[in-house]
């Protein structure tokens, strides 16, 4: 069977990588897939992507670096991915992966107006979502794990909205029948948000936010593991 490719974008926080593992471990164990279906390319380290019809789907993972700073790594996986997602290959952008996705695609990406977006959000599905393949097991209000500071900021030409939230207007979005971008975090846990909340407080602070609040309200969801089971399920055979 082809393998999931995971695109890695860039690691973890290293205290949470020694701890916990890092974005591919959660999202592999969130599809239940184990490493002999697997295939990782670090593309933050310029390693070469295959040809997108040798897999059986596509996900990106998160990065701290910024899809508007147009790194030359960034600009040639944003091209690849929108090739695969084009041809019909199975896609799913997380955060970073989310906007590099939108801007591949024609979407533009920059620093969210309404400022940072960290700890457990309350997302709204939109109608669209109601029969989108990925998003149809979901109810209408979900909880999951966010941060970011960058947003997709105008969706690609033909995109469906599929979800928002308080702090950004476009948290999901889907472009054909197998190509969708979450600004949220599907394979986080309320642990994984509270260690960026500790590593982050400085910064949330003096940015007039309340990391204490927000640690206290982390908690966890089924809902973004509900997400990464299905998108396994829409993998080509």
């Amino acid at each position: 069977m082809r393998p999931l490719l995971i695109v890695k974008s860039g690691r973890t926080l290293p205290e949470l990588a020694r701890r916990r593992g890092d974005y591919e471990d959660w999202i592999s164990a969130g599809m239940g897939l184990g490493p002999e279906r697997i295939r990782i390319a670090h593309v933050y380290e310029n390693a070469s992507l295959p040809r997108s019809d040798a897999v059986a789907g596509v996900v990106v993972t998160g990065s701290s670096a910024m899809v508007s700073h147009r790194e030359p790594w960034s600009e040639r996986t944003a091209a690849w991915l929108a090739g695969a997602a084009l041809a019909g290959t199975p896609v799913l952008g997380i955060c970073y992966g989310h906007q590099l996705l939108a801007h591949g695609l024609g979407g533009r990406v920059g620093p969210n107006p309404r400022g940072r977006e960290i700890g457990t959000v309350e997302v709204t599905l939109s109608g669209a979502a109601r029969g989108d393949p990925l998003f149809q097991e979901l109810p209408g209000r979900v909880r999951v794990q966010a941060t970011h500071v960058e947003a997709v900021l105008e969706l690609p030409v033909g995109a469906r909205l599929l979800a928002s939230s308080d702090a950004d207007p476009h948290q999901a979005f889907a472009v054909g029948d197998r190509a969708w971008g979450v600004q949220f975090h599907p394979e986080f846990d309320a642990d994984v948000v509270r260690a960026y909340l500790a590593a982050r407080r400085e910064l949330l602070l003096a940015e007039g936010l309340d990391p204490a609040a927000l640690r206290r309200a982390a908690s966890d969801s089924p809902h973004g593991a509900v997400l990464l089971r299905r998108f396994a399920g829409l993998l080509r055979d």
